[in-house]
Formats: structure tokens, sequence, C-alpha cells
């Protein structure tokens, strides 16, 4: 079983704010002591944090459901409920968090440590203490906690890299990894050897490194499905810099220029700016006899090639990953052009914008079902439901009166709706009285 896993969908519910209570103090010597029901405490959210240890979103495979604690609720003696604690749930680098009912990208965390509030805890709900007023000293109201956002979320994975290895399978870059880096890639003479994105870390000198990734999967098609391209195309476009490694002595009989072709039709394919960043040409193979004479005729076709799109043709260094020859100068060129490349990135930059959220035209709606049976929905009208305890008479009065408040009545009469009929909102039900 791969141990990669770089795409998943996961549930997250933050906890729901504790009750306030209703309580009155009865203390010796203290008459008429008043309210002193405490507001419940705030429930926790789910957090996301980078963790830069981690590399795959293997951890989610089998748990994808995240519940955070709901808050403690308000006690007498006019005590608070204690909040609850924040949810958080490790994810690697260069996750993008999206939700998926909406589409929306909420984040894309790259950053060791950086996080993302994916779920926001209910808000305790008040208690008594807080609905005292002068022509009401001692009422019997409070509020339930307030529920916590609940959430469907995607999560993919783009690998980051300063450099990106393509190229044909079996053509040398898993060989080429396991030689300049600390990464041990699976290494075989066979077609797709490398089935998920390999990571490692090169190091020149004590303040020179960079971070390599293996492409696995690139062949012909792979933009439109064939192969493992499509699954991995995106990590490459992360990367700074390219490596185009090439299998010169055509070992598995296939062209060297056809193969790089296909390559570059590939990139183009899935993103055309793929082809403006920098990129160094690996001929690779270079002990095998027949690869001097091919890499003559290769120059000649790349000459050509980049003559035709008026444009220069990128640096070729001839190594042997296999027998660790001409290493040294590629690695030295590619950290070059880590350090003083600019990223071009494959998407336009989106100009930040502060958006302003109206209050919603219609706070709720109102259906009927069957007749002499009328169904309230909405997300304003079903929270202020939840945060309403049923319990005491009072509350259920001030619910009463913030419908009414709303406009729930007079709109339920426009709709034809008579004395006696039932009303739904959620699990409650009610008489309509004209």
């Amino acid at each position: 079983m791969s141990t990669f896993l770089d795409r998943v969908k996961v549930d997250v519910k933050a906890g729901k704010g504790g009750d306030g209570m209703v309580a009155f103090r009865r203390e010796k010597y203290v008459p008429d002591g008043g309210p002193a029901g405490g507001d419940g405490g705030k429930g926790g959210s789910v957090i996301f944090r980078v963790d830069e240890g981690l590399r795959t979103l293997m951890d989610f495979r089998y748990n994808r459901h995240f519940k955070a604690d709901n808050g403690q609720n308000g006690m007498s003696k006019s005590k608070y409920g204690a909040s609850a604690e924040d949810l958080v749930v490790k994810i690697p680098p260069g996750t993008i968090i999206k939700n998926v009912e909406t589409d929306e990208v909420l984040g894309d965390l790259v950053d060791h440590g950086q996080e993302l509030v994916v779920a926001k805890g209910g808000r305790g709900g008040r208690g008594n203490i807080k609905f005292a007023t002068h022509k009401n000293p001692a009422p019997s109201i409070a509020e339930n906690g307030e529920p916590g956002e609940e959430v469907e979320l995607s999560l993919e994975l783009k690998v980051l890299a300063d450099v990106g290895l393509i190229g044909y399978p079996s053509v040398g870059k898993s060989t080429l990894l396991s030689v300049i880096s600390n990464a041990k890639p699976k290494v075989a003479d066979y077609q797709f050897t490398t089935l998920v994105p390999n990571l490692g870390v090169v190091k020149l000198k004590v303040d020179q490194e960079f971070v390599v990734a293996d492409m696995p999967g690139l062949i012909e098609g792979a933009s439109e499905g064939v192969g493992l391209g499509i699954n991995f195309l995106r990590h490459i476009e992360r990367t700074k810099v390219l490596l185009h490694v090439l299998d010169v002595a055509q070992t598995h009989g296939r062209d060297v220029f056809q193969d790089f072709l296909d390559i570059m039709h590939e990139l183009a394919n899935y993103n055309e700016k793929l082809l403006l960043r920098p990129m160094i040409i690996v001929a690779n193979k270079m002990d095998e006899a027949v690869a001097e004479e091919n890499l003559v005729t290769l120059k000649e076709k790349l000459a050509e090639y980049y003559a035709n799109l008026d444009r220069d043709v990128p640096e070729i260094f001839e190594i042997s990953a296999w027998q660790n020859k001409g290493i040294k100068p590629l690695l030295q060129r590619a950290y070059d052009l880590v350090q003083n490349s600019e990223f071009i990135s494959l998407h336009d930059e989106v100009e930040e914008k502060v958006h302003y959220t109206l209050e919603e035209e219609t706070p709720f709606e109102i259906e009927e079902i069957q007749p002499g049976h009328w169904l309230i929905s909405g997300s304003k009208i079903e929270k202020l439901y939840a945060m309403t305890n049923m319990v005491h008479d009072e509350s259920i009065a001030r619910f009463a009166r913030q419908l009414r408040g709303m406009g729930i009545d007079e709109q339920l009469r426009k709709l034809g709706a008579e004395s006696g009929d039932t009303v739904q909102l959620s699990d409650y039900f009610f008489e309509f009285m004209d």
C-alpha cells in the first residue's frame, strides 16, 4: 500500500457553547438576592496548523472526522462555565483547504506553524444574570450555547520543493535523487518504479541547501489522465526550477528527443507558464557507449527547436547518475538558479479585497408542506431556536416575541395560514393563532 496521500475529504465540527443557567441567590442574611446564573463557556474551534515534519496526508486516511469539545455550562452563584480547548489538527506544508460545498479556497498553508481556523466554536449562552432589568429584576431567562460551525473540507497537498525532477519513467530521476540527497527512493530498471513523489534535501555546503522532488509518471498524455502524471503534475506547481532528465543512451528504445517533446507538450497542456520557469537539461546515462553520438544529434535538434521558439537553449549538463559523474557542477548551477531566479506563479495574483457582508434580506423561508402544516427554515432563525432554552416559560415567551419581531406571524397570514394550523421549526411544533 502506498504511504503517500495527497487528496482527502474530512468533516470538522466545532464545539457548541455551554448553556447559560437560570439561578437565584439563596443565602442567609441576603434577602431578595436576585439572579445568579452564569454564562456558558465558549466551544472549542477546529484549527489546522502546519507541521513541517509531515509530508503526506496519510494521517487522514482512517481519521476523517474531527470534533472539538463543547463549552461548559454556566453555574449558580454567577459562575461562568469554562471554555473548551481548541482542537489543533496538524497538516503538512503545502496543503490547500477548500470548502466542499462552495468550492471556496479557505487557505493555502505553506509555512511551519501557520494556522487556519476552519470551524469556529459557538459562543456560550447567557445566564439569567444578563437579562435582569429594572422592569424584570428576577428573570427566568437563559440562552443555550451557540452551535459550533460544521463543514466538509477537501485537503489537497502540493509538495514544497525548490527543484523538480521531470522526465519519462526510468530515465534515472530516482537514481539521481538518491545520489544527490538523503532520499532513498526505490530504484529499478522498469517503467513506473516511482509511484509517489519523493523529496530529498541537497546540501552543497553548510549554508547551501535546497529541496528536490522527483515527479513520477510523466508520459505522453499525462495531462489528459494517462499514466500517473495527472495525479502528480500539480506538485510541479510549487517548484522554482525544473531539471529535465533525459536518457541519452535510449536504453528503453525510445527516441530521446521525442521524450523531450512529449514531456514539454504535457507541461504546456497542464499550464504553459511552466515552460517559462528556469530549466536545466540533464543528459543522463553518459556512461553508455552510444550516449556521445546520441547527444550530438540531440543538441542539434534542441537548437532547432528553441530557434523556432526564438528562445535560448537551456543549459545542458552531461552526467552519469549511476557513476556519480558530472553531478557537482549540475547541483551548483541548480542552487544558483534557485537563489537568483524569481518564482513564476502559474496563476494570476488575486488582489485581496475587503468584503462587506450585509444582513440577509430573507432571514427565514416559509413553505406549506401539506394543508395546515407550515415549515419555517433558515440558518438565522434555526440558530435562534437552538439558543433558546425551552425549559423556562419566560424564555419561550421571549422566543415568541423574537419570531413576531422578525415578521413570522405577518408572513404566515399573507401565505394563508389559519388559526389552528401547525407550524414547524426544526423539531419544534407550535399552533398558529391569528
